[in-house]
């Protein structure tokens, strides 16, 4: 599957050599410009695998964006600057940055540093799959140990997709393989059945969401 990078970049010429270097590596660039925008986005249903963040944005100092950041969520990040000052690239460490990047840079030396933060995160998160147990002969699926109470479709919903994790199901899909006995079902019946899985998750933990949705593609079970 194809990995979104987020670019948080307020010159436009920048942001556009990140994202040519980006998806001409196979990667799925995402730009904005403003750490409001930025944080919409990595608080969505589908977050990036990896942020890149401007130091000088013009509505938050990126420094402050990646503090706010790493309250809910630990997605790698890159700083970008023109400051190569070694007090700020200290600063970008200790807050929670995976690497710190000094303009003007070469957008391919880029893009190899985004493939090993990534590689390495990669081997040190455990993979969603692992939070869930399957038992398919008692029709229950365990999640961090407890089992979940769930209806036969949202049984059904949550093994298919824990059977392959990273994997995108589209609603169709979904929909011919749970409901093919209830030919008269809409397609939004997926989705209210994704919300009520995403409340019984975060019953048990709160900052869970391993249910990622794609907009205008589907549903899949977050590998890590």
């Amino acid at each position: 599957m194809t990995q979104t990078v987020l670019i948080v970049e307020d010159e436009q010429a920048i942001a556009d050599g990140i994202a040519y270097a980006l998806r001409t590596d196979g990667f799925a660039p995402l730009h904005v410009t403003l750490a409001a925008d930025a944080l919409a986005v990595l608080r969505g249903a589908a977050p990036p695998a990896l942020a890149i963040l401007d130091v000088g944005l013009p509505d938050l100092n990126g420094f402050e964006l990646c503090r706010q950041l790493r309250q809910f969520s630990d997605v790698p990040v890159m700083f970008l600057t023109a400051r190569a000052d070694e007090i700020d690239r200290v600063v970008g460490l200790e807050i929670g940055a995976d690497d710190y990047v000094t303009k003007p840079f070469s957008p391919r030396e880029l893009v190899a540093r985004v493939r090993v933060i990534l590689r390495r995160a990669a081997t040190q998160a455990p993979a969603t799959a692992a939070r869930f147990e399957v038992r398919a002969a008692e029709g229950r699926i365990l999640f961090r140990g407890r089992a979940l109470d769930l209806t036969r479709y949202e049984f059904l919903l949550l093994k298919t997709l824990a059977e392959r994790p990273g994997q995108i199901h589209s609603r169709a899909q979904l929909m011919d393989r749970i409901w093919a006995d209830a030919p008269d079902t809409l397609d939004r019946t997926v989705d209210a059945h994704v919300k009520s899985l995403r409340a019984k998750l975060r019953a048990i933990d709160p900052d869970a969401d391993p249910i990622a949705t794609h907009r205008g593609m589907g549903y899949s079970l977050a590998q890590g």
